[in-house]
């Protein structure tokens, strides 16, 4: 299981990008954000990342590191794509810093964020350890978007999506612990400072 375990959370987090979105996918495709080319676009990239996350995680499951490292330059291009599209987005759609509420505020630095862990990601590609925690991380920094739609399909109240989107993180946090735990016997430092530096970004984003 414990080889298992960066695909199971990568189809996790797949599936629950699939239900945020299965408005725009299936049930309600006529709607605006459809045919606007920036959400267009920012859309499809920040699902080929979830996409690619899940096939890089099979082929390490499955021992295939010559396909794993071919798919990196794709998952790194995509990765530049998430980013700089999401940075255009925050800059056509809020006039300013003060204009933003707390979550949109986080956001941006948890995408400032993944975009460092990528780039951190990549320059440890020698060394699977940190390689996989750094992708992982960064990963998870991109997902309020994805419970936010979640919620919203929920019908959950404002505190409602607090200790929904709580839950969820805090659950794949745990697991990632639980995780370091069983194959290396301690929590690795990449993990407990990713999972503190998500807190102080929430912390500083509600602050200031």
């Amino acid at each position: 299981m414990k080889k298992d375990y960066f695909f199971v959370v990568s189809m996790t987090l797949l599936l629950l990008s699939v239900i945020a979105f299965s408005d725009n996918l299936i049930w309600d495709i006529g709607q605006e954000s459809n045919s606007d080319p920036k959400f267009l676009i920012h859309g499809l990239l920040c699902f080929a990342w979830f996409v690619i996350f899940v096939v890089q995680a099979n082929f390490i499951r499955k021992g295939d590191v010559r396909s794993h490292r071919k798919w990196g330059i794709a998952g790194m291009l995509t990765a530049v794509g998430v980013f700089v599209s999401t940075v255009y987005i925050f800059i056509v759609i809020y006039q300013g810093w003060e204009a933003m509420p707390f979550w949109i505020k986080a956001n941006r630095y948890l995408m400032l964020s993944f975009a460092i862990l990528v780039g951190l990601g990549y320059g440890s590609r020698k060394n699977p350890v940190r390689h996989k925690r750094f992708l992982y991380l960064a990963t998870l920094y991109m997902l309020e978007p994805v419970l936010g739609r979640i919620g919203g399909h929920m019908g959950l109240m404002d505190w409602q999506f607090d200790v929904f989107e709580a839950l969820i993180w805090n659950v794949l946090f745990v697991s990632l612990f639980v995780y370091d735990w069983k194959t290396l016997g301690k929590i690795h430092p990449i993990s407990w400072i990713g999972v503190v530096w998500f807190y102080i970004v929430w912390i500083l984003a509600i602050l200031f």
